[in-house]
Order: structure tokens, then sequence, then C-alpha cells
């Protein structure tokens, strides 16, 4: 069955169970479904981990981050400064008052696009605006920004800046400076923040 056809149906399937949830807002406006789908198969949506960890680094104050997975997955890990909005608490009034901020960008992840992409949807169709999605989530942001991997020799002088940075954006986040040597491991010690949620329970 083709990929795109699969990702159609699971979003038509969020939003008719979206719909059947939405709080009621006076200034909530629903979205096209037409023009909803037009953005979802815009990759603009999007976010790569590096532009994250730069707005991270950075201290960008036109982005907020929201991480979307359990309480419980977001206490034994979460990005610095990250609120918490379970998905099932996505459509309260507590996260109402984190997504509804003008002019601020916000970032939505979990541990891999799903959970993020469906609460990207819901947000999305209930009229939210400047809501974006971390792409690759968690898994990704470990494989590119916590543990990057050296560039073979033969990659072009673009790899091995954008690995210059990750190396340093991997100090900056783990307090440990990652070995080139082969077979060599190192225990990256993640310091835990102190949790900032708007909404009770999980997935």
């Amino acid at each position: 069955m083709n990929r795109n056809y699969i990702l159609l149906m699971i979003v038509i399937v969020v939003l008719a169970g979206g719909l059947l949830f939405l709080p009621q807002k006076a200034n909530y406006i629903q979205q096209d479904p037409e023009k909803l789908m037009w953005d979802i198969a815009q990759p603009t949506r999007y976010i790569t981990t590096d532009e994250v960890a730069k707005m991270i680094i950075e201290k960008d104050p036109l982005y907020q981050l929201v991480d979307v997975r359990a309480d419980y997955d977001y206490d034994m890990f979460s990005l610095p400064g990250a609120y918490n909005i379970p998905l099932d608490s996505i459509l309260t009034e507590q996260s109402d008052i984190i997504l509804d901020v003008e002019d601020i960008n916000t970032i939505l992840y979990s541990d891999d696009d799903l959970k993020a992409d469906q609460a990207w949807v819901i947000t999305r169709r209930m009229g939210y605006k400047n809501i974006y999605v971390m792409k690759g989530g968690l898994n990704c942001w470990i494989r590119t920004i916590i543990q990057p991997k050296e560039p073979k020799e033969t990659a072009p002088i673009t790899e091995f800046e954008l690995y210059k940075f990750r190396q340093g954006a991997s100090i900056y986040f783990t307090g440990t400076e990652i070995s080139l040597d082969a077979g060599e491991k190192k225990t990256l010690n993640v310091t835990r923040r102190k949790k900032e949620t708007v909404a009770e329970g999980g997935c």
C-alpha cells in the first residue's frame, strides 16, 4: 500500500477523533480540511534537530518546545526548557495557555514523528498558528546531536562543518566530549531539568 495513502488515512482518523473533543473557544476558527491536507504535504512544517539545537544554544526567544510524550517519559529525559503537554491533553484549557501565544513558534516533538505529527494535525485543525514538528523526534536528536557520527573522508566540506557544529552541541548538552576512537565508549551524562508541565496524565 502506498505510504502517502497510509499517512492520509492516519490523518483522517486523527482528525475525526480530534473533532469529537475540540474545546469550546470563543476565538476558535476551524481550519479548512483541504488547506490542512495541503499543509500536511509540505516539508516546511518540519524543523531539523540541528535547527532546534541552535535555537536552544542561542536562547532564541521566538520559539518554545513542547514534548507531547507521556509525563513519565518527559521526567526521564526531555529537551532543555520544554513544556510537557501529553498528546491526550493537547485539547485542554491548560494547553491553550501554552499554544495560543502570538508571534511564538511552537515546536512539537516526541520519540519519533508519529505523536508529534498527530499533535500537529490537531493543533492546526484547531486554528493554532506557527506550529512545527522536530523531524525525527528524540531518536533523531540522539543520533545527530548527542552521538553524531564523523563523516567519511570523501564527504563534502559542508558535512564536516555540520559535524563540527554537532560535536560542539553534544558537549553543550551533555558536558561530555565524544571520542573519535573507534570502539571507545563514552557515558553521556544528561542533567535532568526541573519539570515544566501544564497537564497531568499520560498517553
